[in-house]
């Protein structure tokens, strides 16, 4: 993984505090499980923001080797790394979710 995109990585994790990594963006997910993810975020009211990591297969490599984790989509919540699309589903159904974007301070988008 090259210095910038581990740097470009570290900065929009920085940037955002509720950041997700996914396939397509929060308008047009591309796939099944990124589109879970968004639809979990967006039920739960919260603001957050996406990068497609098809758009730079430099990137699609480099979120894995940043978080170690194999697979995308992968939500981050104030620089911490929460999982991919079935931990943040359990999280979701348990309502642990909800409960650690109240803990981190996430405020609900104003509808």
């Amino acid at each position: 993984m090259s210095q910038s995109i581990s740097q470009h990585i570290q900065h929009q994790i920085d940037t955002h505090p509720v950041m997700l990594f996914m396939k397509g963006d929060k308008l047009f997910p591309q796939c099944g499980f990124s589109a879970r993810v968004v639809q979990i975020l967006n039920h739960l009211g919260v603001d957050f923001e996406t990068e497609n990591v098809l758009a730079s297969a430099e990137l699609r490599q480099g979120i894995k080797d940043f978080s170690q984790w194999p697979t995308v989509p992968q939500l981050y919540v104030k620089g911490e790394f929460i999982g991919g699309c079935d931990i943040v589903t359990d999280m979701y159904q348990s309502g642990e979710l909800e409960s650690l974007l109240t803990e981190k301070g996430i405020a609900k988008k104003v509808a």
